[in-house]
């Protein structure tokens, strides 16, 4: 019998070296080459962590928006993890898609990076269980998962040309954990490599591609590269595998002319050939190869889920016994609050998908409270941005529907304007990444629409894009300019381009014609993706009035719900943070409220840690992060108990900007430093004696709970691989049944080796019924005990374990002795 290695070995050299070489580099935005003759389809990636987008981004397919990968994250729960992958899975297969670029796995680090919603925790432990149930959950339905960003990726600014300088200790004790989880526990069966440097060498041209990603951990995958992260023909040297997108690259003919002249031997590429080709009958992708696991969908409910994930995440901050509030008590309610109205569901970037729907707090409270009478103020402005059009107020000139009509055209109006492609499209906020239109042959973009105002008076409308942009508004130009793109980054130039505004005189009702034309810029790395972006920017209002008029509603109210969070110029990717305030008088509205009226909930709509100076002034406050689609059902849900908010934070929040122990991200010389080395998060918080405003691991519910008895073996072989249970019996002493997260922590105060104060071992989630008990049995791996240095070292002796409901709460105390493996020496390191 011929083995899957020797036949794919075999393929490998029926291919010409061009045709290697092609292979490498992506046919088009999402999908490789096909190669009839050796019976190889093309494989088709998609963004993102949060959902599928397919291969546009397009309102015309929507896709499932589940909650942030922080609510995923706060949920403490393997199984959620695990069901997430599979709703991913199951949105893949609809939408014909081979490989999800996800999870992503890089450290908070700092709560002020702009990608923060994306990744899952300041803890390698949990976010190394998490992601490796999310990969399990994907390929267990026969599509393929991407662990991102390899490795160090944790901040955006200057990532695609900064250098983060690390230790090794700190590589393998906190960055690459998760990532070894992902392979060698999960089998991930591709990994991307990141934009940035690591010790003076780009990712996809870094030592670390092999070791200890295949040497150690077995990893037999397709590294790819993010996109346009493959610069250089260097990299080819290197275990990177694929670079995307294409179909030009660095590699290419310059590739083939390497091998032929010696400089790179072929065998390096017929390495990565048979990579491919592995993980295309991995795909089920190759004749003659079944799939590894056939493709069968997860029969959940994908909407459904998103409901249930988003309040397993949610993580109840405060609660003076305000909830969950019994809706027979209820005759009015006010809600408050632009986020009520129009939520974040989802961080900014290359992570968002477009939802067939969103259910807004404001809607998931009035389902929830049907006998009661529910008003609503929105308070003073959040979103300083470009506000996308309603489609209502929206005709497409051409097909009389609402929307807008795109034309694309392979010349200028000076230059051979020929009509070469057009789309019906039903929204102002249009991004081409992939998918049928020709931008790589696109020079113009002309796109119209007849909107109808809704008042009177001097409107400021808005483009975001880059290029040179003229726009007519009743015939009349009303802006012609270039707009530049600030910065380098490549993906912000394309998704979170300069907005330009403008004013344009309207009467209610009476339409307008509109009309803008785009014309592109010199060629850049992204010339195959396009954005362009139309609306309206916020009048000036009276933020004063509002808040006067919020709080005077709430006198009347029996519950206010106050729903803040950030906007779109906050978390999102290639831009970070520079403060974790609210934006705008957010914090002098919730203020007011709380002082007008005590039964005030306050609903965080945010993907990262934000400050809230408030919070103990209102009567609870509920953390709901970036929530997806179903965000307003699982709110209602959450108000009136019909489920409880079963997260815990998995990122400490700071009470102020100036106690973050790692605020700003700005390179000095092109360079991070990651001094902090393995005290990061929590750990550095400890270190250095501060006291954030929350606890890692912090969050109430509501029942009530005791941690009766911990049971741990006498002693614990130090062998990498060794894995032991420590036993917690808990009882829900409450009248409801109710979630607990079991969280065990390691320390040993008296350590000869450089140690964090106090780390997280393992954990599980639990679910047990109003005064019931269970004994709760935590898998941790012997290297919690283990350090770095120059491979996995014990220090034998006695080291403390805690379990309790936070990393704030130590209920139960054990001691563990660390004992030499059979047959090692009992010398101390």
């Amino acid at each position: 019998m011929v083995s899957t290695d020797d036949g794919l070995t075999a393929l490998c050299a029926r291919l010409s070296l061009e045709e290697k070489v092609r292979l490498l580099t992506g046919r088009d935005f999402w999908s490789t080459h096909r190669i009839d003759r050796i019976g190889l389809q093309p494989i088709t990636f998609s963004d993102g962590p949060s959902g599928i987008r397919g291969q546009a981004w397009d309102e015309r397919d929507p896709s499932v928006n589940l909650p942030s990968a922080t609510a995923l994250s706060a949920s403490w729960d393997r199984q959620i993890a695990r069901a997430y992958g599979e709703v991913l899975a199951d949105e893949a297969q609809r939408k014909g898609i081979d490989v999800v670029l996800g999870p992503t796995i890089n450290m908070h680090r700092t709560p002020t990076s702009g990608r923060h919603f994306e990744a899952f925790s300041e803890d390698p432990v949990l976010t190394a269980d998490l992601a490796a149930a999310y990969v399990e959950g994907i390929q267990e339905r026969g599509i393929g998962a991407t662990p991102k960003h390899y490795v160090c990726n944790d901040f955006e600014t200057e990532r695609y040309t900064v250098d983060v300088r690390v230790t090794d200790r700190a590589l393998r004790e906190v960055y690459l954990l998760a990532f070894e989880k992902a392979v060698s526990g999960a089998g991930a069966w591709l990994v991307m490599s990141a934009y940035n440097s690591i010790n003076g060498r780009t990712a996809s041209e870094n030592d670390l591609l092999e070791t200890p990603l295949n040497d150690e951990w077995g990893f037999d995958g397709v590294v790819v590269g993010d996109w346009t992260g493959v610069r250089r023909l260097e990299s080819a040297r290197y275990a990177q595998d694929l670079a995307m997108p294409g179909p030009d690259g660095p590699w290419g003919e310059a590739l083939v002319a390497a091998v032929r002249a010696g400089d790179i031997a072929e065998a390096v590429i017929d390495r990565k050939v048979h990579r491919i080709l592995r993980l295309a009958a991995r795909l089920g992708r190759l004749d003659g190869y079944p799939p590894k696991v056939a493709r069968t969908t997860s029969g959940r409910a994908s909407a459904a889920f998103a409901r249930e994930a988003a309040a397993a995440g949610a993580v109840l901050l405060e609660n003076t016994g305000l909830l969950p509030v019994d809706p027979a008590t209820v005759g009015r309610i006010l809600v408050v609050g632009h986020s009520a109205r129009s939520p974040r569901t989802q961080g900014g970037g290359s992570a968002s998908v477009v939802p067939d729907h969103v259910v807004t707090p404001l809607e998931g409270i009035r389902a929830a409270f049907p006998d009661a009478t529910v008003e609503f103020r929105p308070g003073p402005l959040v979103e300083n941005g470009l506000g996308f059009l309603a489609l209502t107020q929206m005709r497409n000139p051409h097909s009389g529907e609402p929307g807008v009509r795109v034309v694309f055209l392979a010349g200028t109006e000076e230059v051979h304007a020929e009509e070469i492609h057009a789309e019906d499209r039903r929204s102002s906020n249009l991004v081409w990444f992939g998918g049928d239109a020709p931008i790589e042959r696109t020079a113009a973009l002309r796109v119209s629409t007849t909107y109808t105002p809704d008042t009177t008076g001097t409107l400021l409308l808005g483009v975001s894009t880059v290029g040179t942009v003229r726009v007519e508004a009743g015939g009349r130009v009303v802006f012609d300019d270039d707009i530049r793109p600030e910065g380098t980054d490549l993906g912000a130039a394309l998704l979170a381009a300069p907005i330009r505004s403008f004013p344009v005189d309207t009467v209610a009702g009476q339409p307008i014609d509109l009309v803008f034309t785009l014309v592109r810029g010199p060629a850049t790395g992204m010339q195959n993706a396009l954005g362009f972006r139309f609306g309206l920017l916020p009048p000036a209002l009276d933020d004063d009035a509002l808040i006067a008029e919020a709080v005077e509603a709430a006198r009347a109210a029996d519950v206010v719900v106050v729903v803040v969070g950030t906007n779109k110029e906050r978390e999102a990717e290639g831009a970070d943070r520079t403060t974790l305030a609210l934006p705008g008088r957010q914090d002098d509205l919730v203020s007011a409220l709380a002082g007008a009226n005590p039964r005030t909930v306050a609903v965080v709509n945010c993907g990262a840690p934000a400050l809230l100076p408030w919070a103990k002034q209102v009567g609870a406050v509920l953390q709901v992060w970036f929530g997806g689609q179903e965000l307003g059902d699982a709110l209602g849900d959450l108000l009136v108990g019909a489920a409880e908010p079963g997260g815990r934070l998995p990122t400490t929040w700071p009470a102020s900007d100036e106690q973050v122990p790692i605020l700003r991200v700005e390179p000095v010389g092109g360079a991070v430093e990651y001094t902090e080395d393995i005290h990061v998060g929590y750990r550095n918080w400890r270190r250095l004696g501060i006291e954030p405003a929350y606890q890692f691991g912090h969050g109430l519910g509501y029942t009530t709970w005791s941690f009766d008895e911990i049971q741990v073996p006498d002693s614990v072989e130090a062998t990498p691989e060794g894995r032991f249970l420590v036993s917690v019996a808990v009882r829900n002493t409450g009248g409801r049944a109710g979630k607990q997260v079991v969280q065990v922590y390691a320390s040993r105060p008296d350590s000869r080796v450089e140690r964090p104060v106090v780390w997280l071992a393992g954990f599980a989630a639990v679910r047990i019924a109003a005064g019931a008990s269970a004994v709760v049995e935590v898998e941790l791996a012997a290297r919690a005990f283990a350090h770095w240095d120059g491979g996995w070292q014990f220090e034998v002796g006695d080291f403390t374990l805690t379990a309790g409901a936070a990393l704030s709460d130590p209920a139960l105390r054990a001691t563990v002795t660390v004992v030499p493996a059979r047959g090692q020496s009992r010398r101390q390191p």
